[in-house]
């Protein structure tokens, strides 16, 4: 599931280190309730640009350095839940203007 948070931080080696020596990490799957989140939104703009938004990090990921993919899967992790609470804000603006 996509959450804040899920990874911890390593302050010794100033980074994200769970995906550290997954070479072949090259795709995530995701799980969950947000793909019926995403096609519940009001604006079909909105629902194209979070399914972009969640499908990019498989674009992404098989170019990351593996050092650097937990901190990639964690940014984007963020970047996702942050649009979309941005796009669930607007929906129920909508929904109480109705």
């Amino acid at each position: 599931p996509l959450k804040r948070d899920l990874f911890e931080y390593n302050h010794i080696r100033w980074n994200y280190t769970q995906f550290g020596n997954c070479d072949h990490l090259v795709t995530v799957g995701i799980v969950g309730g947000i793909h019926t989140t995403v096609a519940s939104l009001h604006m079909e703009s909105w629902r194209t640009k979070m399914e972009e938004k969640i499908s990019r990090i498989n674009q992404v990921l098989p170019d990351t350095e593996q050092g650097d993919k937990t901190a990639i899967i964690q940014h984007w992790m963020v970047s996702v839940l942050n649009k979309m609470d941005r796009y669930k804000a607007e929906h129920h603006r909508y929904l109480k203007e109705a």
